[in-house]
């Protein structure tokens, strides 16, 4: 599990629009990457959707925004599109980022245990270090609380309603 002040040396996985992000790359700007479990579910549309409504808040802090699960690219270049979210979506296929940051866990889901992500999200320095860590959070509040416990503003954004889908 990485600690916070560790610097990060994760793997790069395959992203929307084409591109390969490594977290090397961001060197010198601040990277907030939150995991959800799947696309197109309620509590994940709604994380994402939050994030995606205040993403001018974060960039304005200069964060840049991942949202990261195992689906593949071209589900998420859907997820992406229906939704205009104006950040790259990663696909962690082989889990092999969701190993790195510790959050494939055993869930129970209608009585069966499975292993799923357990929807967490961390903050990486412009040093490349682990910053901030929230884990098994609730999708309706977590992009507030995020935005309130790195100081920034959520006035006037709507971080519980969806866009219109394109």
């Amino acid at each position: 599990m990485v600690e916070l002040g560790q610097p990060i040396d994760a793997p790069a996985v395959p992203a929307t629009s084409g591109k390969t992000v490594s977290l090397a790359d961001y060197r010198g700007k601040r990277v907030l990457l939150y995991f959800y479990p799947k696309d197109n579910t309620p509590g994940c549309t709604t994380e994402s959707v939050g994030f995606a409504n205040a993403h001018a808040v974060f960039a304005a802090a200069g964060i840049e925004i991942f949202g990261v699960s195992r689906d593949s690219v071209k589900s998420h270049e859907n997820f992406k599109a229906k939704y205009r979210m104006p950040f790259e979506l990663l696909s962690d296929g082989d889990e092999a980022l969701c190993r790195y940051f510790d959050v494939i866990k055993e869930k129970n889901m209608y009585g069966k245990k499975v292993m799923g992500i357990v929807r967490s999200t961390f903050l990486i320095d412009a040093d490349g270090k682990l910053a901030a860590a929230w884990h098994n959070v609730k999708a309706a509040k977590h992009v507030a609380e995020v935005m309130a416990e790195l100081g920034l503003s959520a006035d006037g954004i709507d971080l519980e309603a969806c866009r219109t889908p394109a």
